[in-house]
């Protein structure tokens, strides 16, 4: 569990200095996860996953809908979404259980934010994912 906990905080550091542009190492091995950071465009060893795991951000004025289409079981399952402005700021997040329907949270952006968002998600089994868009 200690070490869930460490690569989550470490994540969380990863997508905020991503969203300010600082460059974030990828680096993978079966002993350290810590850094890994997948996307549609940089699927690494998880390629055939994309379609699973990154997650679908929609925007109805100002309110932000994160999806990742995955399917729920206690066995395989997403833990978590959070949004991320440009600037690294966490507008929200959401923690999921295995027996979470599906894994979709909504977030409301601050009023009159245009700029790039980030949305994460990460699996239990295929580590983590962010997408971006700008609203």
């Amino acid at each position: 569990m200690e070490n869930r906990r460490t690569f989550l905080k470490t994540s969380a550091v990863a997508v905020s200095l991503i969203a300010l542009g600082q460059a974030v190492p990828l680096k993978a091995s079966e002993n350290n996860y810590s850094g890994i950071i997948y996307t549609g465009n940089n699927p690494g060893k998880w390629g055939k996953k994309v379609g699973s795991h990154l997650p679908v951000i929609s925007n109805n004025q100002g309110k932000i809908t994160i999806k990742t289409n995955h399917p729920m079981s206690e066995q395989h399952y997403i833990v978590r979404h959070t949004l991320v402005l440009a600037d690294g700021s966490v507008i929200g997040s959401r923690t999921f259980h295995p027996d979470t329907p599906e894994a979709v949270s909504e977030h409301t952006l601050p009023t009159g934010y245009s700029g790039k968002i980030y949305a994460t998600s990460f699996c239990n089994l295929h580590d983590f994912w962010v997408n971006e868009t700008t609203v």
